[in-house]
């Protein structure tokens, strides 16, 4: 990680954004990476509630007995597995099991599977830091921000400040993890790739803000982004307007 770079980030988001709060970051490691080791779980939890601490400033690292939900686990990337009749749980159900009628048909569900991205994860551990937090030996793979509308806003038009095909950010469907994990992660491999906006999973929504959803994007596109601060609409006064009222003065 280059400090100086890190740095230099945070005093230009005071500068343009105030005190909207800082992104994350995440990346794979056999160490705990200088972030506190997760403990097993040894109930069900969501993966997301746990982020909330990384937000507010302690660094975590997380391998699979961490995790307290199987999808977790598996949009983790730490198991390829899908719990039994995994089409019927995400729509409509069966007999056997109450379904959470995010897509209408096993057979949408089987082709949303299909096309889903999934990467295995590159090491034993996930290790989650605030920007600030970040030291010289780590190598963030993914920055994640928790926006509220404004701050998306700004995201979302820098995002696509130097593309001319009109698509800088996408939303496709999937949990809450997976939109800040294996879609950013399967993004990072394309030669444009686009930011994730997300955490619009019904299941996952009451482990944020109501007025927060997040835009995960691969670190190489986040420097790209970053670089067009000062030459962008930042520096008028439309976005002061805006900025203002991220900062509570109007």
């Amino acid at each position: 990680m280059d400090i100086k770079f890190k740095n230099q980030f945070i005093e230009q988001w005071k500068k343009y954004f105030g005190e909207a709060e800082l992104p994350i970051v995440f990346y794979y490691s056999d160490e705990t990476a200088g972030a506190e080791a997760s403990p097993k779980a040894e109930k069900w939890n969501c993966f997301v509630d746990q982020l909330s601490q990384v937000r507010n400033g302690t660094s975590l690292s997380f391998d699979s007995d961490a995790i307290g939900c199987a999808g977790g686990r598996r949009h983790l990337g730490f198991t390829d597995k899908l719990r039994p009749n995994f089409n019927y749980f995400l729509s409509c159900g069966n007999d056997e099991i109450e379904g959470e009628r995010y897509l209408r048909t096993p057979e949408i569900v089987e082709g949303f599977l299909k096309n889903a991205p999934w990467k295995p994860a590159k090491a034993s551990r996930i290790v989650f830091k605030r920007w600030d937090k970040l030291s010289e030996l780590d190598e963030p793979e993914i920055v994640i921000f928790y926006a509220n509308p404004d701050v998306l806003s700004a995201l979302f038009t820098l995002a696509g400040f130097d593309r001319d095909d009109m698509i800088g950010s996408i939303t496709p469907f999937g949990s809450g993890c997976n939109s800040i994990v294996q879609y950013p992660l399967a993004q990072a491999e394309s030669n444009k790739p686009n930011a994730i906006i997300g955490m619009f999973d019904i299941s996952a929504r009451p482990s944020i803000e109501k007025d927060k959803v997040t835009f995960a994007v691969p670190y190489k596109r986040f420097c790209e982004i970053v670089s067009f601060f000062d030459e962008s609409f930042l520096i008028t006064g439309s976005w002061q307007k805006v900025r203002a009222r991220i900062n509570g003065e109007n």
